[in-house]
């Protein structure tokens, strides 16, 4: 029998088996996208590039720049702290 009724909610083995595909599916194309940001590194760092310098800017770019400028705010403010 392909369908259960668990308290109310009706679970089709078909249905579930869709997504549960369909995870499979992104999830691998997921290790695609992976392996090729793998490689894009290892080319930058074969020509030369500082990889730690690259994360660092990718990084930040994906951050919202309010939050980054006080993010920075406060390194430097405990930075001084420090004296460095």
């Amino acid at each position: 029998m392909d369908d259960q009724n668990n308290g109310g909610i009706s679970v089709t083995g078909q249905q579930l088996r869709s997504f549960v595909e369909r995870i499979e599916r992104l999830e691998e194309e997921k290790r695609e996208v992976a392996e090729q940001i793998k490689e894009v590194y290892a080319e930058c760092k074969g020509t030369g590039f500082d990889i730690k310098a690259i994360r660092t800017i990718v990084s930040r770019r994906k951050k919202d720049p309010n939050d980054l400028a006080e993010q920075e705010a406060v390194l430097e403010l405990y930075m001084n702290a420090l004296g460095m």
